[in-house]
């Protein structure tokens, strides 16, 4: 099987460079030599990445093509391409609805599109999947864990989680300034919350059955400081306004479906 990548960004590295570590059975995987410093770095890792000056080059040889640019230059770059009926394609593009993706492909090829956090380059990532399929959910199995999904909006739902991820670093780094304010050396205070962010999600990982009000309960002394802290946040609107960022990513991704 060969593997091309239409877009040459982080996403696609992170994928590029899970699928070597995972010794995933592809022939060749051609990538773009739009981002030459990202393209050539992916060439030293083995002698089954290709670099390909043309984004037709591509499309001729490859039976699986995933789609990475950016939103805003989709059409441009897609339309003017010769896909093929028997062409896999596997979207990586956020906010870009199927059925412009069928418009600017081929109607007949197998699309699906995929949310790949950059994690999968450690083989941990988590990826949501819509409409399902073998192909990419063996693909993402691999560098981590496929959630295949059964209706566009419980896709779209996951794609306005994954835009968490500037949102949990954000919070993290404001809790980081704080105790800097309080006088903590920066890389103290940034190392002290990593390690604590770690355990904490090391603990949710492996205990599934528990919930995440469930796990912060076990974690709470009823009027102690873990209780003071979560109430005051509420209390301040922190639960509502994250509740209401998260309805307006929603909004814009029906918007763009």
């Amino acid at each position: 099987m060969k593997l091309g990548f239409i877009g040459t960004g982080v996403i696609s590295e992170a994928i590029v460079t899970g699928l070597l570590k995972a010794k995933y059975p592809a022939d060749t995987i051609y990538v773009s030599a739009r981002t030459r410093e990202t393209s050539a770095r992916l060439a030293t890792l083995s002698d089954l990445v290709q670099v390909c000056e043309t984004n037709d080059e591509i499309v001729a040889k490859a039976d699986v093509v995933f789609l990475a640019v950016r939103p805003q230059h989709a059409e441009d770059v897609l339309a003017p391409l010769s896909f093929r009926s028997d062409h896999k394609i596997i979207s990586l593009i956020a906010t870009i609805a199927g059925s412009d993706l069928r418009d600017w492909t081929h109607q007949d090829a197998e699309i699906c599109r995929a949310i790949p956090l950059p994690s999968v380059s450690e083989l941990k990532g988590v990826t949501a999947i819509f409409p399902s399929s073998d192909l990419a959910i063996d693909i993402f199995d691999r560098l981590g864990y496929a959630v295949p999904t059964k209706t566009l909006n419980e896709f779209d739902a996951y794609t306005v989680a994954s835009a968490m991820m500037g949102f949990s670093f954000g919070v993290a780094e404001a809790a980081t300034q704080w105790l800097c304010q309080q006088g903590t050396p920066y890389d103290d205070a940034r190392a002290y919350l990593a390690k604590m962010l770690h355990a904490l999600t090391e603990t949710a990982v492996q205990m599934p059955d528990r919930s995440f009000e469930d796990l912060r309960l076990a974690h709470t002394t009823p009027g102690g400081l873990n209780a003071q802290l979560f109430e005051t946040f509420c209390a301040h609107g922190g639960a509502e306004a994250l509740a209401t960022a998260c309805e307006a990513v929603a909004e814009r991704i029906r918007d763009n479906s």
